[in-house]
């Protein structure tokens, strides 16, 4: 007899079927688990026989061999034990077959017999429900994956026992395990917010500039000047996440192992890595591929603090998310997608010393240490961000000034305006749910949105000849541009909003390239 228990394989969001298949006969003695499994898998027999001792049930002194089927899709992770733990109960006689066909299954087994938690419940759950089955996980991930919400028409739910002797007795109609409740959406701490901020209205300008249109934005200027303070508060001026949003920011979190530590709610993710941070661990990958910052990221801000201070090669390996939405890590066997479609908030200052701008308080190698240090982020990298702001010291007598009257809650209804109007033009340009920004738009649909009036397509034409801009530096002025219409309501784009965002395009490199 073979038993056959489904489970899944993690690519990236996607959950991939796995067949669980679990043979005993006579011969050598021995346990063998294949199918491209990685270390985890192949300590699960050790996991997986020590629980089912705990709950007295010895393993036959007979050849057993577990196939993870298909075998050349990769098996990654911890949670095979309990699918494992099942076909051998199944075959065993100890559980009838035709109940855990309703169900797919995922878990990792502590040797006592409890059931541990895993990464994955949310996609594990909403794959489940596509298949019109339903989900057995640790009793932990309960709330995560009853969130997915089963169909009314499947006959499996969600079932999320504390331990492996529990689910045994469910199926053995001896206890009875009701679903868990779905995890709530919690929104828990106070957002900074604008008014904590004094003076650099022209830096609070393009925060919500850059807000209104999901443009990507870097800020230069020396210490204390504010550059952390403002991009912590860009969060807080954002729309709460959509439905559909909340729920690709979960499955990522969730493949990530953080769900259970965040939970899930509204705002916007907000993720700022050290400098130090690797390459996998900003775009994903690792030894199991799990997804870096720029995906846990998706739909949010991913503020990259001392921009020159990160590795080059690390910067550069944004270069394609900051296009395309996505990352992908390449294996030689596996090509792994995460979504990443990020708003990049940077800072720096304009130089190693921070003080090229104080002619008092400068170090000796100016202006050559502008350049030195400039030149640790690429063309390429810096050409990818449409809005770029100096943020010059605050002067003592803003320090003094009372709470400036508008705060995130005003900036943010502008920006909510904004964005509904942006959400309107797609949905009729492209089609309803389409969560396109003006930061996201190209091609013909681009010109279509973005063509600017005479005066303003010659101040565009004369700027490009002038600073030397890129195809893909006109498109992001064009986009900017745009989005500034959009915040006054204008259906067209006009003269004065091209000039608006031609100097967000020059105001720092211009000025950091002439110093050098």
């Amino acid at each position: 007899m073979v038993a056959h228990i489904e489970t899944i394989a993690f690519q990236g969001v996607e959950a991939r079927p796995v067949d669980v298949q679990v043979h005993i006969a006579g011969g050598v003695v021995g346990f063998a688990v294949v199918g491209l499994g990685d270390k985890a898998v192949a300590e699960s027999r050790e996991r997986v026989r020590a629980a089912l001792q705990a709950i007295g049930l010895g393993l036959p002194a007979k050849r057993i061999t577990v196939n993870l089927a298909p075998a050349d899709l990769p098996k990654e992770g911890s949670h095979y034990d309990l699918p494992i733990a099942l076909g051998l109960l199944v075959v065993m006689g100890v559980l009838p077959p035709q109940e855990l066909e309703r169900f797919v299954v995922i878990g990792e087994l502590s040797l006592d017999g409890t059931i541990n938690p895993v990464a994955g419940a949310l996609p594990a759950a909403i794959a489940a429900n596509a298949r019109g089955k339903g989900l057995i996980c640790p009793h932990e991930c309960g709330p995560e994956a009853a969130w997915a919400g089963m169909g009314a028409d499947n006959p499996g739910g969600v079932l999320a026992p504390r331990s492996i002797i529990a689910l045994v007795n469910h199926f053995r109609g001896t206890q009875v395990l009701s679903e868990p409740e779905p995890m709530k959406a919690v929104e828990t701490g106070v957002m900074p917010d604008l008014r904590d901020i004094k003076g650099q209205e022209s830096a609070k300008r393009a925060l919500e500039v850059a807000a209104a249109g999901g443009h990507n934005m870097l800020m230069v200027g020396p210490p204390g000047s504010g550059k952390s303070m403002l991009a912590a508060r860009l969060p807080g001026i954002l729309p709460p996440l959509s439905p559909h949003e909340m729920l690709e920011t979960s499955m990522v979190a969730s493949l990530a192992g953080e769900l259970l530590k965040t939970g899930i709610g509204r705002r916007r993710p907000f993720r700022a890595p050290h400098h130090s941070a690797s390459m996998p661990a900003l775009i994903g990958g690792g030894l199991r591929v799990k997804p870096g910052e720029a995906s846990l990221a998706h739909r949010g801000v991913l503020f990259l603090d001392e921009l020159p201070e990160f590795p080059r090669q690390v910067l550069d390996s944004l270069r394609q998310p900051l296009e395309t939405g996505e990352a992908v890590v390449a294996r030689a066997n596996a090509h792994v997608t995460f979504p990443a479609r990020f708003q990049l908030v940077a800072a720096m200052n304009p130089c190693r010393c921070g003080h090229a701008g104080d002619a008092a308080r400068a170090c000796p190698r100016v202006p050559r240490c502008v350049g030195d240090y400039q030149a640790k982020l690429s063309g390429p990298m810096l050409d990818r961000i449409d809005i770029h702001i100096e943020v010059p010291p605050v002067a003592h007598a803003d320090l003094a000034l009372p709470p400036p009257a508008e705060g995130s809650a005003e900036v943010g209804l502008r920006v909510a305006a904004a964005r509904d109007i942006q959400q309107a033009r797609f949905a009729e340009l492209v089609g309803p749910g389409s969560m396109l920004l003006n930061s996201h738009v190209e091609g013909e649909l681009l010109d279509r949105i973005a063509a600017p009036d005479d005066a303003g397509r010659r101040l565009l034409g004369e700027a490009a000849e002038r600073m030397g801009l890129t195809a893909r530096g006109y498109h992001r002025v064009l986009r900017v541009a745009r989005t500034l219409a959009d915040l006054e309501g204008k259906d067209g784009v006009l003269r004065l909003h091209i000039a608006e965002a031609l100097a967000y395009r020059e105001t720092v490199a211009g000025k950091l390239g002439a110093a050098a």
